[in-house]
């Protein structure tokens, strides 16, 4: 897995994901809070936060790229997860993980480490994968 140090757009898509959670927390008696932002390849940006519920409710990274989709992003190229409460970077569940390999091949996913966050390609995230191609026709 090769580790990216963050770049000033890495940092800046961190701030908004920050923002948006914080602007739209639970609270520390409330549910598990998450904001994420998206970048596309023009550079515009995309936040959302997560629905928390029982069944399992959308998380916020799948917020962020529905928002960009529906504002006509296509080509995505970083994404990432922010904590609320200052938790900081959260890197992606599995099933995010899967969506982003499929939709997003060539996506950087900023993540925790023990050096602080870094970026990494999300093919390197979850190697062997299982590859579903969606219908490019039923992408539009």
């Amino acid at each position: 897995m090769e580790l990216r140090p963050l770049t000033d757009d890495d940092r800046e898509l961190i701030e908004l994901a920050r923002r948006t959670v914080d602007a739209n927390t639970d609270g520390p008696d409330g549910v598990h809070t998450m904001g994420a932002a998206v970048r596309g390849a023009d550079g515009r940006m995309y936040a959302g936060i997560n629905l928390y519920h029982f069944t399992g409710g959308p998380c916020a990274e799948l917020v962020a790229l529905g928002r960009a989709r529906a504002e006509g992003a296509r080509e995505l190229t970083t994404i990432v997860a922010v904590g609320n409460e200052g938790r900081g970077v959260v890197g992606p569940c599995g099933r995010d993980r899967q969506i982003l390999v499929d939709y997003h091949p060539t996506i950087r996913v900023i993540l925790p480490t023990p050096d602080g966050p870094a970026s990494v390609l999300v093919t390197d995230l979850l190697p062997g994968a299982y590859r579903w191609t969606p219908n490019p026709e039923e992408l539009r």
